[in-house]
């Protein structure tokens, strides 16, 4: 018997041992660079949150996070180089609002949006204002509304193209009015803004910090903020909201998001070392210029967020009528 039981002990104590010597081998996550791919060319919005968060990012893990441009597709290149890579938390992606719009714009996604992710972290809320050219008539949302109305589908609005977040505040935009206007795609925000501050187009909803030089020169008229409350950059501008449109509320959101099956100790490594990022004061003073709201939370707050998106999108993109591409 004691032998019996002197064996089972040493059994037991070389399984732990082994089982150890195993944990031991796992590396602690990250032991190398980690790639954080952004959906958009260098400058705009999403790339300052990118690079802003990959150096936070560098510091609290200890390893460089090196971030790499996909633009194209309203996000759906970088998207699909995400869910080929390995689901080791080495590769990670930022997405924005058209990541919840993409699948009603696209026939054949090479990814399916809510099985192939694993969500990080909620980053932030920018919210968008409604711009028109000062020689269109009217100076308050009502005037627009009434000028659409009276020009039935014929007045164009600009946006840096199809499925981005101009295109999208705008679709909401009629879709909560009941309206219709002629969508006009450019090929980024740069070339809708430069034709609106030409007279070639007479609107569109943009962010606030590419826009704001131009609002104060008067060579564009602010008319409305598109967030449900003020934005502290131009507190005396009204809300869409306040303007006569109920309800009306819509920010480009920005998250974190990894490939499905990436480890859950990865995942909250992650999510902790960014929300400790957004926290920070030099963070928020530089998201405030942006006219974006820091928000961060937990991994599942960001599922239940994308999943609310997809079924905004939804109704509205198909009341809209928005051509989906094949």
């Amino acid at each position: 018997m004691r032998l019996a039981i002197r064996a089972a002990v040493a059994a037991f104590t070389t399984t732990l041992a082994a089982a150890q010597v195993g944990e031991a081998a796992e590396p602690a996550f990250p032991n190398k660079p980690v790639r954080l791919l952004v959906t958009y060319a260098p400058g705009g919005a999403s790339d300052i949150v990118s690079r802003l968060i990959a150096s936070k990012l560098t510091q609290g893990l200890r390893q460089q996070v090196i971030v790499e441009n996909r633009p194209g597709a309203s996000g759906i290149i970088a998207s699909e180089l995400l869910v080929r890579a390995p689901a080791d938390g080495y590769t990670i992606i930022h997405v924005n609002i058209a990541h919840g719009a993409n699948p009603y714009l696209n026939a054949k996604l090479p990814y399916d949006t809510t099985k192939d992710f694993s969500s990080v972290t909620l980053l932030a809320l920018l919210p968008m204002i409604l711009l028109t050219h000062p020689s269109l008539p009217g100076k308050s949302v009502g005037d627009l509304i009434a000028l659409i109305k009276a020009k039935r589908g014929g007045l164009n609005y600009a946006s840096a193209g199809s499925g981005s977040a101009n295109h999208l505040a705008m679709e909401l935009f009629m879709h909560a009015t009941g309206l219709d206007a002629t969508h006009v795609p450019y090929k980024g925000g740069g070339p809708a803004i430069a034709d609106l501050l030409g007279g070639q187009i007479p609107m569109m909803f943009i962010t606030i910090p590419p826009a704001l030089p131009h609002a104060k020169a008067g060579k564009v008229r602010v008319l409305a903020v598109s967030s449900a409350k003020r934005s502290p950059v131009l507190p005396n501008v009204p809300t869409v909201a306040e303007s006569g449109v109920p309800g009306f509320d819509f920010n480009e959101w920005q998250a974190i998001l990894a490939p499905r099956g990436t480890p859950r100790n990865v995942i909250a490594r992650l999510n902790g070392e960014i929300n400790k990022a957004l926290a920070q004061p030099d963070v928020k003073e530089r998201m405030s210029t942006l006219g974006a709201a820091t928000v961060g939370g937990t991994p599942e707050q960001l599922t239940t967020h994308v999943a609310a998106e997809l079924k905004r999108w939804s109704t509205v993109i198909k009341k809209s009528g928005i051509g989906v591409q094949k």
